[in-house]
């Protein structure tokens, strides 16, 4: 069935990798290129089945289309995930073998880091393909996202208190962090800096004790997080955790954060308005990361990375405007800002053919 999956999300292509010889079991989907080559990250996890990994690649690469549009990007969607287990799975051997099978793509996927990756296996990736981004500062590359995903989420969140309170003061609301990973922490450190009251949690009890330590954060249970009576949820870590379970139990007035696909289903997202609560959504809020290494491209600039995040804010604003116009969710309103551009432009483009983006000022090797 997987041809009829394809034509209900709308794929181009699906890539399964496989070299028996260093254990890699890779899936690539490419989405759509009508804005240009697709650029999403890989992610690695220990996925229970290979219909599981199937799923998730093509949920995601999916939203990497419609974050790429609404952020403004001259680029399409797609996204990779490795089936194995982040902590003991990883090598040389296996990231530079996946390297070769995006290097085989031509240029029509560009990958970069996601959940269970850093910024040491995309070294390895990228001594195989030119096809990287989020590489190591010393190549002309831009490093590790996070720090602006979690910048760019706070662009995000000061549209939706303008738009729910009438001000942009982070420090003013209470939040409820959920999942404090290499992202979340990057976010609570702002909302800490700006004075706010953070509730956090996540599996990992050592970062949890940090921001404790570190940042005078509270720290809840990981399913006391939605018990929590926070001004604003914020979904820093695996999708799906606003759903039929968690949605009655939320006290808040605004969900905002980095973590993709937040909403359960479209029914959810309905829900979640009915209930008053304004919606920020995901793929246009946590932008940051992808807008930083996209630069990469044609010669990366820190400063031009900072002033580009500040486009977050009117992007979800733009978004919170469409939704009051035409009484529609917010999640639809993004929906439709993406699929009109994409529309737009595939009037005078057909997908690409890759043919190789310039990446220019980097430099591979040793």
């Amino acid at each position: 069935m997987i041809f009829e999956t394809l034509a209900t999300y709308g794929h181009e292509q699906v890539v399964f990798c496989h070299q028996k010889d260093v254990g890699l079991k890779a899936i690539i989907a490419i989405h759509n290129t009508v804005l240009g080559p697709s650029l999403g990250g890989l992610r690695m996890w220990a996925y229970k089945t290979e219909q599981e990994a199937l799923n998730d690649v093509l949920r995601l690469s999916r939203g990497m289309t419609y974050k790429n549009a609404v952020a403004g990007l001259n680029l399409g969607g797609g996204k990779a995930v490795i089936i194995g287990d982040p902590t003991r799975d990883k090598s040389e051997a296996l990231f530079r073998a996946f390297g070769r099978f995006v290097q085989s793509l031509g240029g029509r996927y560009i990958t970069a880091e996601d959940v269970g990756i850093d910024v040491n296996d995309m070294e390895y990736v990228f001594r195989e393909t030119e096809f990287v981004t989020g590489v190591h500062q010393v190549h002309g590359g831009s490093g590790d996202p996070s720090p602006f995903t979690a910048y760019g989420t706070l662009q995000g969140l000061m549209a939706a208190l303008n738009h729910k309170y009438g001000h942009e003061d982070v420090g003013k609301p209470s939040y409820a962090v959920q999942g404090v990973g290499h992202v979340g922490l990057e976010f609570v450190k702002l909302l800490r800096e700006q004075g706010a009251k953070v509730f956090v949690t996540d599996i990992n009890k050592v970062a949890v004790q940090r921001c404790v330590d570190e940042f005078g954060c509270e720290a809840v249970g990981l399913d006391d997080i939605y018990d929590v009576d926070a001004d604003v949820y914020s979904p820093a870590a695996l999708g799906g955790t606003v759903n039929e379970q968690t949605l009655p139990r939320l006290k808040c007035k605004i969900i905002c954060g980095p973590a993709n696909n937040q909403l359960a289903n479209d029914t959810i997202g309905d829900e979640v308005t009915r209930r008053g609560i304004l919606y920020a959504p995901d793929y246009a809020v946590n932008a940051g990361g992808v807008m930083n290494v996209s630069l990469e491209i044609d010669g990366y600039n820190r400063e031009r990375a900072m002033r580009m995040m500040r486009t977050i804010y009117y992007n979800v604003g733009r978004i919170f405007q469409i939704a009051d116009r035409d009484g529609i969710a917010t999640y639809k309103a993004a929906d439709r800002m993406a699929e009109e551009r994409i529309a737009t432009i595939g009037k005078i483009k057909l997908p690409t053919m890759g043919n190789g983006p310039r990446f220019l000022g980097r430099m591979r090797g040793q």
